[in-house]
């Protein structure tokens, strides 16, 4: 029973935070995020990386990314998290200089991230339009 009540209580507190980063969100915070906000999904198939395997991924992105640099994270929000704290805490950077960002997921908790496009891995050439550059 007690291990019960442990899965309910860390439940809670995980509902809880992901509540607070929606709020967050919602009001386009720079905040840092965290991986921990969203719980994986094992019914899913759905594994993150490592944060340390998370950030070294990210820093290859954007190592020589520009204002002018489209990046989709394709299913690898963990890696996305890591690009968007990386961009935050660029503090000094100006907004209209940062790449162009898109998060391609399936998993509807990512969309509170201005970034996120529903995308259906059973169909992967089938991309949203407005994934696409003219």
């Amino acid at each position: 029973m007690a291990a019960l009540q442990d899965f309910y209580h860390d439940r809670h507190i995980q509902q809880k935070r992901f509540q607070e980063l929606k709020l967050a969100a919602a009001s386009n915070s720079r905040q840092m995020l965290s991986m921990d906000m969203f719980a994986e999904d094992w019914n899913a198939s759905q594994f993150w990386y490592s944060e340390e395997t998370a950030l070294i991924l990210a820093k290859e992105i954007l190592d020589e990314a520009t204002a002018d640099t489209c990046i989709a994270v394709v299913s690898a929000p963990s890696a996305f998290v890591q690009i968007k704290n990386l961009l935050a805490s660029r503090a000094d950077t100006d907004e209209a200089c940062l790449p162009e960002l898109c998060l391609l997921e399936f998993d509807d908790r990512f969309a509170l991230l201005n970034e996120f496009v529903r995308y259906d891995f059973h169909a992967p050439l089938k991309l949203p339009g407005k994934v696409t550059r003219p």
